[in-house]
């Protein structure tokens, strides 16, 4: 089984990702790291340089890249389900889930991280919930494609894998 975690940043994908794939004896796999590895380079200062059109373009491949792996989790980068056929190709090739957060646990999240987001940058709490909420907005029509929609403000991971077992 090859199973996609999608969501918005801060929704669990690579802690709950990691989890899950132990709970599973699943490899893990998680998008970005991968391609920070690959390119050798942040996602925010490849951004910089190249844009977002080229990084969504290599995103796509190394996504496609996935399809050979069998028993994996992969966490997906927030964004990667919305371009191109992206969450098409997700559901055709595997099982995906949705780690649906509230908007009051992704900004508690996003408070406590100690990785700093460049989206995030300069935004205080009320302009962060605002654009988190526009976002959201925007993506929910491809999030909620998922196979799963998983509730994640408090995961059970355990209550997770019953369900993926019940569709394998």
């Amino acid at each position: 089984m090859r199973i996609y975690l999608i969501g918005y940043m801060f929704s669990g994908k690579t802690t709950l990702g990691h989890k899950l794939a132990l709970r599973m004896g699943y490899e893990w796999l998680d998008l970005d790291q991968l391609f920070e590895c690959v390119f050798h380079t942040s996602i925010p200062i490849f951004f910089k340089r190249y844009g977002e059109e080229a990084f969504r373009k290599l995103e796509q491949k190394l996504l496609h890249s996935t399809a050979d792996k069998q028993d994996i989790v992969i966490s997906t980068g927030g964004g990667t389900p919305c371009h191109f056929d992206n969450m098409q190709w997700i559901n055709s090739h595997g099982t995906s889930v949705y780690f649906d957060v509230t908007v009051e646990a992704l900004l508690r999240r996003a408070q406590a991280s100690k990785k700093p987001r460049p989206l995030f940058a300069g935004m205080g709490d009320e302009e962060r919930s605002r654009f988190i909420c526009q976002q959201l907005a925007e993506r929910s029509k491809y999030y909620n494609k998922a196979k799963i929609i998983f509730p994640a403000d408090n995961p059970d991971v355990d209550q997770l894998v019953r369900q993926l077992k019940t569709i394998s």
